[in-house]
């Protein structure tokens, strides 16, 4: 059997450069940013982990109708601290199952696809004591990343928005080429969403 995955989708931050506007509930072909990545994570038949901020609505609403048995949701009172509380989370979900690895999938990279963490958890499969590491076509490294199972205590200690790089110092990962920018393009501001639609649409 192949390797088992959890996948952490990390969204309790605050889109605090959107002026206002809330970059997970950008529509994308008529969906919500959030709802679509969650939808190509559940198509892994992993066990998908989504955090969402204490006071959120929007978000959970978006999430509303999805298949509840591979899909849970926490919120997480500590959000405030930056991504850390995610990690802490995701891993403590992960290790409560008997999965094999951690998926992180950073929910505002609109280009990732079903295909890539497909590829993604095939390179895992290969040897799921590794860590595995998504790059873009330039070999610039980024998301999703996976941490196998064996690493997940390490991210107990973490604390801000350092996320997992010195468990991935300490552990080099295998680099998963996907294609064009998937890897590293987010989104984080209205003028980056206006310029993806607008070279979207040629």
């Amino acid at each position: 059997m192949p390797p088992a995955l959890t996948v952490l989708i990390p969204a309790a931050g605050l889109s605090s450069r959107m002026r206002g506007r809330d970059k997970l509930i950008e529509q994308i072909d008529g969906v919500p940013l959030l709802r679509r990545q969650v939808r190509i994570a559940l198509h892994l038949n992993a066990k998908v982990f989504v955090t969402l901020p204490p006071e959120d609505t929007s978000r959970a609403e978006s999430l509303a109708d999805l298949a509840k048995t591979n899909l849970t949701i926490q919120r997480l009172a500590n959000a405030s601290e930056g991504m850390s509380a995610s990690l802490r989370a995701g891993a403590a979900f992960c290790q409560r199952t008997d999965h094999d690895g951690l998926m992180i999938f950073l929910p505002d990279l609109p280009d990732l696809t079903r295909d890539d963490l497909t590829l993604m958890a095939r390179i895992f499969a290969q040897d799921p004591t590794q860590p595995v590491r998504a790059t873009d076509c330039t070999g610039r490294a980024g998301h999703p990343v996976i941490l196998p199972r064996h690493v997940l205590p390490g991210l107990a200690a973490l604390r801000g928005d350092d996320g997992a790089r010195d468990i991935l110092r300490a552990s080099p990962p295998r680099l998963c080429p996907l294609p064009d920018h998937h890897a590293t393009l987010d989104l984080d501001t209205p003028e980056a969403w206006a310029a993806w639609r607008a070279h979207r649409s040629n």
